[in-house]
This record gives structure tokens, C-alpha cells and sequence, in this order.
């Protein structure tokens, strides 16, 4: 078997999690309309969902949610298998730890008393999230396997995924547990699995994240291409198919001087105001330096300088004839708008029309390049979920797996490879 080639994987830190009050910031209008004990539901589960990598969307839940998760009855033996994905099984044990240190964290800085069925919901929630994300994980590394052995016998298998964890296992020591003493400021591995516990995991429980995210990341290697090539052709074709995308309405940017006449006892004060900035422009040559100082319009800290601008989108249709009539490079006189004066330099002005090939195919290849891994991403995956059978406590959560059995019955029928279907 080839050697596993050295690869630096990073595990996101365990970040402090957010009060509840902290979590309701910007969020009032999803959660308006809320009674009081499915706001506190959907306040806890978002602050909780927040601080962990899976792939979930913490949104205001129903009332039917809420009902379903606080009818959930949760394995409590740690010991008790949650999952099996293909020959490999996920106990309570791997998830309950993380869970639960989250719970804390959250309630020790809530600032109130949460009650306990939202804190069973939130526990179920996270629960499936975690879990969902470990038999993803666990999926891709038993397809790496599955690659690596081919048809051969149990015991082969046996042998090269002990080969593979040891390898594995050594890269971890070698490197991932340098990285984590110094995050976590540990001199030994006894004092780091002492603070890994503190966060609701442990040396042992990292170091098989890491092998499950080492191989499972070297299966997506193997099937997915890291540069796949575009050609001249492809990026004709989508430039032609595409060709509403490139089209562009008439812009341009300019540089503009601006007196509000509201600012002044009377208009003819402002004119004069405005007379005074455009001579100063004119003969120091740095309109920019005039706007900033004395310019009084949104823009005058950045000189009055307006980047590109689509003709039509300006509130003032005065102002918006002159940038687009103007010849460029020019000032122009005094232009008189509806509250104030302004003077404008047009620096660069471009008709509608389409954007020449030449100008967007760099972006083209980019689109086409990155549509080409994501569908081989969605390949790998599908093919992933065709190979591993999936047996869950959730398996409405994973597509294609199936109910997990009664625990008796896992027990008995993995002993010999798997559940019985």
C-alpha cells in the first residue's frame, strides 16, 4: 500500500459561545411573532448550532418541531450505538460530550433560567446535527477504504485499515498534538486531554476526528480534480449561451464638487461657494483635495470620487443628464440641481452594450472550473451514499439511510460485518 502523503489538517477552534441575548442581536424580525417558549427555543438552538461545524441552518422552529424533538427519548449509555456506516459504528459517546459542554457554556452565560424542554430540544437538535456531520465524515473514509481493498477478504480489510490508522495515528502525534498544546497552552498530553475534556472532547476523540478527516479528505482528493481544465471552446459556449449575463448598461465615474443651498443664507451665497471651489480646482489642478475639504456631499471624504455608476440610478435626473452628456476629462460649469450646486469631471464613461469576450473570460473559466468540482464533488458524494450503507437514529437526516435497528440486535449482527437489512 503507498504511503499517506503528509497533509496539515486543521480542526477549527472551539470557539466561547454566545449568550442568548447576544444571539436575539439582529435577529427580531425572524423570530417576531413568537410565543415566549418557542422564542427561547429557537434563541437557545441558534446560540448552540452557532458554535459548531455542522451543516445546519439554526431557523425558527414549528411548534410540530419542537413537539417531535421533546418526544425524542436520547440513548443515555454512552455505549449505545447511534449510527452504523458501513462496517464502523457511531456511539452516544462520540456525540453526548460535545453536546452537553455546549449546553453549559450557553446556560452559564443565558443571564436566566432556561427551562428544562428547551433544553431538551436543543440537546436533540444539536444531537442530530453533530451526529449527521459524523456519519458524513465517516462515510468518505470508509469509502477511501473500500477503495484501497477493492473486493479482497475481511480480513485484508482489517489489515489495511489498521495500517492506515497507524500511519494515521502517527501523523496526528507528529503534528496535530503539537498544534493543540500550544492552543490550548497544555505541557503534556495528560493536561490536554484534561482541557480537551473541559470542552466536551478528548486526546482520543480528536485524533479520530483527525484520521476520519484525513482519509475522508484524501478520498475527495482521489475523485475530485484540484485544477480541472477549461478549454477555448467551453468558454465560447457559455459566453454565447450566456450572453444577458454580459450585457451592461451605460456608466461612468466621475469626480464631483457640491453645496447644499440649504447650508447657505441664500442661493447666491451658495453659488458663490461653488464658484470659489471649481476656481480653486481649475487652477490648483486637484479637485479630489478641494472636495475633501470643502465639498458637501456623501462622497467628499474620498474626494467626491463616485466609482462606476449605471446610467439611471441616480436620485437626481439633473445630474444624471449632465454625467452622461458631458465629454469626459472636462469640468463643467455650474450645474444648478433642485437643493444644491454641483460641479462634476466625467474621468471615464462607457456605452451599454455587451463585454467583449476577452474582457470576462478569465471569470468564465473561473465559473466553469469551479462548476466542474462541484459536480465532481456531487459525484463523489452520491457515489459515497451508493457504497456505504447508513443505518441511524435519525435517518430521515442522511439521505438514503435506513432506521437503526433495536441496540440488542445492532450488538448481535455487527459482530459479523453489519445489521441485517
Amino acid at each position: 500500500m503507498a504511503p499517506l502523503p503528509r497533509i496539515r489538517l486543521r480542526f477549527a477552534p472551539m470557539s466561547h459561545v454566545q449568550t442568548i441575548s447576544s444571539a436575539l442581536t439582529g435577529q427580531t424580525s425572524q423570530y417576531a411573532g413568537l410565543s415566549s417558549n418557542r422564542l427561547l427555543a429557537c434563541l437557545l438552538t441558534t446560540t448552540l448550532l452557532a458554535t459548531t461545524a455542522v451543516n445546519a441552518v439554526a431557523q425558527a422552529p414549528t411548534q410540530e418541531q419542537i413537539d417531535q424533538a421533546l418526544q425524542t427519548e436520547l440513548p443515555t449509555d454512552p455505549a449505545a450505538t447511534v449510527a452504523i456506516v458501513g462496517q464502523s459504528a457511531i456511539l452516544m459517546g462520540e456525540i453526548s460530550p460535545k453536546v452537553e459542554a455546549r449546553i453549559q457554556d450557553v446556560l452559564a452565560n443565558a443571564g436566566q433560567e432556561v427551562p428544562d424542554e428547551q433544553i431538551r430540544f436543543a440537546r436533540v437538535r444539536m444531537t442530530r446535527g453533530l451526529l449527521s456531520q459524523k456519519i458524513q465524515s465517516r462515510m468518505m473514509r470508509e469509502s477511501f477504504l473500500l477503495d484501497q481493498v477493492a473486493t479482497q477478504t475481511a480480513e485484508k480489510r482489517r489489515e489495511a485499515d489498521e495500517t492506515m490508522q497507524a500511519k494515521a495515528r502517527q501523523m496526528f502525534f507528529e503534528d496535530e498534538v503539537e498544534q493543540l498544546k500550544k492552543q490550548y497552552e497544555a505541557k503534556d498530553l495528560s493536561e490536554l486531554d484534561a482541557k480537551l475534556r473541559e470542552k466536551g472532547t478528548s486526546l482520543a476523540a480528536r485524533q479520530r476526528e483527525f484520521i476520519d478527516a484525513m482519509l475522508g479528505h484524501l478520498y475527495i482528493r482521489g475523485k475530485v480534480e484540484k485544477d480541472p481544465s477549461v478549454s477555448l471552446a467551453e468558454i465560447h459556449e457559455y459566453y454565447v449561451t450566456h450572453r444577458p449575463d454580459f450585457e451592461r448598461q451605460a456608466r461612468a465615474k466621475w469626480e464631483q464638487l457640491t453645496v447644499v443651498l440649504a447650508n447657505f443664507a441664500t442661493p447666491d451665497e451658495a453659488y458663490d461657494a461653488i464658484w470659489g471651489m471649481g476656481r480653486e480646482a481649475f487652477f490648483g489642478g486637484n479637485m479630489q483635495a478641494v472636495a475633501r475639504e470643502k465639498s458637501q456631499e456623501p462622497f467628499a471624504d474620498e474626494g467626491g470620487l463616485h466609482d462606476w455608476t449605471n446610467k439611471g440610478s441616480l436620485a437626481s435626473t439633473i445630474l444624471d443628464n449632465e454625467i452622461f452628456t458631458l465629454p469626459t476629462g472636462a469640468m463643467s460649469q455650474i450645474i444648478k440641481d433642485t437643493d444644491a450646486y454641483h460641479i462634476i469631471r466625467v474621468l471615464e464613461r462607457e456605452d451599454a452594450g455587451v463585454q467583449p469576450l476577452a474582457d470576462v473570460q478569465d471569470d468564465i473559466r473561473k465559473i466553469i472550473r469551479d462548476g466542474k468540482i462541484q459536480e465532481a464533488q456531487q459525484k463523489a458524494l452520491a457515489e459515497v451514499q451508493r457504497r456505504v450503507p447508513v443505518w441511524s437514529l435519525f435517518p430521515e437526516d442522511v439521505p438514503g439511510a435506513k432506521p437503526l435497528p433495536q441496540v440488542a440486535g445492532i450488538r448481535a449482527n455487527f459482530r459479523s460485518g453489519s445489521p441485517k437489512r
